[in-house]
């Protein structure tokens, strides 16, 4: 009861080829359907982008609502010198520094510095006085007199203060007395 049976398989070894079961018009209809789908959003996108710039006309909005302006773009200081944006803040606005001597920055500061502590400075919202010139905080200050105390606890106060941790206390107390 021997009979021949015959195994079904992909490949027929009888042939020389293979016989591709991918049928050319199931590969046509994708590539036309494709290509009516890209030609349906990019219409579809060309309209939506002309209805935006009608909207930012309409509005008078800026063009990017998220650009960063000039200053924004600029890194945080310190910057070099020869970079764009070197410059330091001062009473009057940004002072540029750009290509200038190395110690430009620290000779507009000390200009600043010097004219704050000759002139004083007030509150630019209040109008009030923040800082005087330092002559005229003496002189006000020798005017209104000095208090001091002089009891035994001011007397002791000033002694804790010259007082400081030595390595003979091992950091847990002070031992050594300022001179």
């Amino acid at each position: 009861m021997s009979s021949k049976k015959k195994v079904m398989t992909p490949a027929d070894f009888d042939k020389a080829y293979e016989q591709n079961d991918v049928q050319l018009r199931g590969v046509l209809w994708f590539v036309g359907g494709l290509s009516v789908l890209i030609v349906m959003v990019s219409v579809l996108m060309w309209v939506f982008l002309s209805q935006l710039e009608d909207y930012r006309r309409a509005t008078k909005a800026p063009a990017n609502p998220m650009a960063l302006s000039e200053k924004e773009r600029l890194p945080d200081g310190p910057r070099l010198q020869s970079a764009p944006g070197f410059g330091v803040e001062g009473p009057n606005g940004h002072v540029n520094l750009e290509l200038t001597q190395p110690a430009a920055e620290y000779l507009e500061l000390k200009k600043q510095w010097d004219a704050l502590e000759k002139n004083g400075e007030k509150d630019p919202k209040t109008g009030a006085v923040i800082m005087l010139p330092i002559e005229e905080a003496k002189r006000r200050l020798l005017a209104e007199g000095l208090k001091a105390r002089s009891d035994d606890a001011a007397k002791g106060l000033y002694d804790d203060s010259r007082r400081f941790y030595s390595e003979s206390g091992a950091g847990r107390m002070e031992t050594e007395i300022r001179r």
